[in-house]
């Protein structure tokens, strides 16, 4: 368990993400932390992200938050396998987004918190699945399913 959000860890040419970068001064500043075998974020969206039903948050908004956790989980659970702390790398491990599905089960509110939760289905070479779970209190909005790709060392420069 860390006290630190795994975005943290990001070096500056990587904290640029609208969704989670800490050197975005727009951005939404989304923070994911890894527990064990899960990772967690939470996010409390305002009427600004409203969407087609009133008083919900537009599904593109919903796309987002699970896609810079997905991707930060990505990372956090290859250090976990590699036995390492996002902090404790030589090099940034960073993964970006290949595909994600998302499937919209409830609309989601806005004006409460949002958790969102990752859980590793498959590590294989620089190749991640995620699953990911959007919830409003007990009530499960949304769930995804992405797959992500490591950068190799070259593609940062």
């Amino acid at each position: 368990m860390s006290t630190r959000a795994i975005q943290d860890s990001y070096p500056p040419e990587f904290a640029h993400c609208y969704g989670c970068g800490t050197g975005n001064p727009h951005g939404h500043h989304l923070k994911s932390y890894l527990f064990g075998d899960e990772t967690v974020a939470r996010f409390t969206p305002d009427i600004r992200y409203s969407g087609g039903v009133p008083d919900h948050v537009y599904g593109g908004m919903i796309a987002s938050l699970l896609d810079c956790h997905g991707a930060a989980s990505a990372a956090a659970f290859s250090c976990q396998k590699e036995g390492r702390h996002v902090d404790d790398t030589p090099q940034p491990i960073r993964f970006v987004t290949a595909s994600l599905k998302v499937d919209f089960r409830q609309p989601t509110p806005f004006g409460i918190e949002l958790v969102i939760k990752g859980r590793l289905r498959s590590l294989e070479g620089r190749k991640a699945w995620i699953d990911l779970i959007l919830s409003a209190g007990d009530v499960t909005c949304a769930v995804g399913d992405m797959l992500a790709i490591r950068l190799q060392d070259h593609a940062r420069r």
